[in-house]
């Protein structure tokens, strides 16, 4: 694979991760850099993780994932996503308590949504005999990249719009969710 190829391969399976990172940065009072490392760190580990994991599967199990790979991660796009517009509604008070989205449950989750379609990509690199470790490195570089340009856009966007934006963000999460399981089903 060529690396004008390759690296359009991990600009397309990171944007979803980008588009989850301007949701998250939406959300967030304060962003520090703790939130951009852990989230950009995170994202682009497991984007790296999966094509890994998917090209040690093989084939063997690829007819067992790609039945309901869309449906986990369009239930973990679509759970985050409510939580944020519905955070969106508390008052001040409730909302100085919420969730970080870059800790705990909510980064796990998150960070296997927007990976689920990688895993794919190492099932295919595993079909067409390809090694995966370079791809995997460029993929989850790309990703972590990506995912901190997000957070710092969202963020930008959250001081001026606030609780719209924040909104926004949450359907953002549920349209990709959404996007990942009309390709899937519907073959789009």
């Amino acid at each position: 694979m060529d690396m004008i190829t390759l690296f359009g391969l991990a600009v397309a399976l990171a944007m979803d991760a980008f588009a989850v990172a301007l949701g998250c940065g939406l959300t967030l009072e304060r962003l520090t850099g703790r939130h951009l490392f852990r989230l950009g760190w995170h994202f682009g580990l497991f984007q790296a993780m999966m094509p890994v994991i998917g090209w040690l599967a093989g084939l063997t199990v690829q007819k067992w994932i790609e039945d309901y790979d869309h449906w986990v991660a369009f239930g973990l796009l679509a759970f985050v996503g409510g939580k944020m517009i519905r955070e969106a509604f508390q008052d001040e008070e409730t909302r100085e308590s919420r969730d970080d989205p870059t800790r705990g449950m909510s980064l796990v989750m998150l960070s296997v949504a927007t990976s689920i379609d990688a895993l794919a990509v190492g099932l295919s690199l595993a079909i067409v005999g390809l090694s995966v470790w370079f791809p995997a490195l460029i993929i989850g570089i790309v990703a972590g990249v990506m995912t901190a340009i997000g957070m710092l856009l969202g963020r930008r966007a959250g001081a001026r719009w606030g609780q719209r934006v924040e909104i926004a963000g949450g359907l953002i999460l549920i349209g990709i969710g959404l996007k990942i399981l009309l390709e899937h089903t519907l073959g789009m």
